[in-house]
């Protein structure tokens, strides 16, 4: 009879630390930083409820952030590396950081853990990528920005999408003789919840901007990076 060993972990830790596991048919060890596990039975191992053998090879949504200086032709080398692999890109996004000079690319796209961290990889090996992190979404705060285009006869003539548009704390940004724009901020499936309700009104323009995201951590990741830089550095001139 198969014994199966169900075991979660919770534990704080930088991004894209991953855990390592060792199996025999005696027992499993689980070292995770200065965290070890060890057991004395033939498991199947399940972390956050995905088995280790499926963690590596199912596809999930992962967010991307690369963070570096504006140079020219940058999106197109980081482009090429998920175009190679046969990788779409669901969303792309380049902002300022909140550090000086620094800019950061907010990249969404379903993929594999293993496949994810080869792609990361790939990024930072460009000279002008500073540092790249992926992350999942319970690491982030996310939104994204919708606009529509409806015809101001409909909001007149019907009370129905005026009560839509407070239903789905949107707001009407300007409205004209031929026209209503309304914009709403959301995760993707808010904004497209709101589509499906103003279309059988007739849309007449849609747009959506890419993923804007930061993480759940106090700074941002790339501050943490350059701080443990420094650190380094300092340390190796004493």
């Amino acid at each position: 009879m198969n014994r199966i060993l169900v075991i979660k972990l919770s534990y704080d830790t930088a991004p894209n630390q991953d855990a390592n596991y060792e199996t025999s048919n005696a027992n499993l060890r689980i070292t995770f930083g200065s965290l070890t596990i060890k057991t004395e039975v033939n498991p199947r191992l399940q972390v956050g409820g995905y088995k280790t053998e499926n963690y590596n090879t199912m596809e999930q949504e992962f967010t991307i952030t690369a963070f570096s200086e504006n140079s020219i032709g940058l999106l197109n080398r980081i482009t090429i590396i998920f175009t190679r692999r046969h990788i779409n890109i669901d969303s792309l996004t380049v902002s300022e950081s909140a550090i000086h000079g620094i800019y950061k690319f907010t990249i969404v796209v379903r993929t594999t853990h293993h496949m994810i961290k080869k792609v990361v990889n790939q990024i930072e090996k460009i000279v002008d990528v500073l540092k790249a992190f992926y992350l999942n979404g319970n690491d982030i705060i996310h939104q994204e920005v919708a606009l529509y285009k409806v015809p101001t006869e409909a909001l007149f003539t019907s009370k129905e999408i005026e009560q839509i548009v407070r239903t789905h704390n949107a707001r009407i940004l300007e409205v004209t003789k031929d026209y209503t724009v309304i914009e709403k901020t959301g995760h993707k499936k808010e904004t497209q919840e709101l589509f499906d309700k103003l279309d059988k009104y007739g849309v007449l323009q849609f747009t959506r901007s890419g993923r804007i995201a930061i993480t759940k951590m106090k700074t941002e990741m790339f501050t943490q990076y350059l701080k443990a830089l420094d650190k380094e550095y300092s340390d190796s001139l004493k």
